[in-house]
């Protein structure tokens, strides 16, 4: 019964010469109900229509070369052999983290040109992009990857799993925990807790910051049930990644707030460019008094 079970296919489509893999497919489809959110929000938030768009357009390319290169960094041995292979992301073999410090660069570099403040760019999106890895993560799911330590088929019964799932975690003779659906879970509960702190408006900075941090402690606990680690002198680099960012959030946090540099909050200021009139404006204030 047991060798009975096959994979599901990593083929979505095949039009002629053209193949569409499912990896591929959710990953795009993660973008765009990303995009989706996002745009929806800097609408309201009193910004031009196709702005989010174009930051895509940069975001979205330079993630995915971003989150390859920390990939293939820390395993080359698997591409040593056949460095063209590298290229064939279509496989599976991107590390979120690489993508996550590509992206971020690319939005400060694209907010510097197009004078508009990050932060409020970055609150923006954080809800957006932890909405994408819940849905990318599906991609692993069809590849058989990114699951976790050997476990017995009731085990995952007993997660009241359905029959595709439990199927699909059987991985050369054996089965193994669903981390990759634990992840999106984390994901999608991070999505709902981000879009509430829309609305307690916080400061400038701090929803993205809150998705750093949401996102870190659930990588840092569920990475450790992982056998697939990205290993930095033994040590799972996602681990330590996220360890250091969530440290860094808050320092940031606190930083930004005890230096009169976060003064400005989520739905203040309507008009598109802020160029940190909002933060002036206030300083001015208090000096008065």
């Amino acid at each position: 019964m047991l060798l009975s079970i096959q994979p599901m296919d990593p083929v979505f489509l095949e039009l002629g010469p053209l193949t569409i893999q499912w990896y591929g497919l959710l990953i795009g489809l993660g973008a765009l109900f990303g995009y989706l959110l996002a745009n929806h929000e800097a609408k309201k938030r009193g910004l031009p229509d196709d702005l989010i768009a174009d930051l895509l357009l940069w975001m979205l390319p330079m993630g995915i070369i971003g989150a390859r290169i920390y990939y293939v960094i820390f395993r080359w041995e698997q591409f040593a052999d056949n460095p063209v292979s590298v290229f064939f992301i279509w496989e599976g073999g991107i590390a979120i983290h690489g993508g996550l410090i590509a992206g971020t660069i690319t939005g400060l570099v694209f907010a510097k040109k197009k004078g508009y403040s990050f932060w409020k760019l970055a609150d923006i999106a954080g809800p957006s992009v932890l909405l994408a890895q819940a849905i990318g993560r599906w991609g692993n799911f069809v590849n058989q990857e990114v699951y976790g330590h050997e476990v017995s088929r009731q085990f995952l019964e007993n997660l009241f799993l359905p029959e595709f799932i439990i199927n699909q975690m059987f991985i050369n003779g054996a089965y193994y925990q669903p981390t990759f659906l634990y992840e999106s879970i984390w994901n999608l509960l991070g999505v709902a807790f981000l879009l509430y702190l829309r609305k307690v408006n916080l400061r400038q900075g701090e929803i993205f910051m809150s998705y750093v941090i949401w996102y870190s402690v659930g990588r840092f606990i569920i990475e450790y049930m992982r056998t697939d680690q990205l290993l930095f002198f033994g040590i799972p680099t996602a681990m330590l990644l996220s360890a250091a960012l969530i440290i860094g959030a808050l320092a940031l946090i606190y930083y930004r707030r005890k230096n009169g540099l976060a003064e400005a909050r989520y739905l203040d200021d309507p008009s598109p460019k802020s160029k940190g009139k909002s933060n002036k404006g206030t300083t001015k204030k208090k000096s008065k008094k």
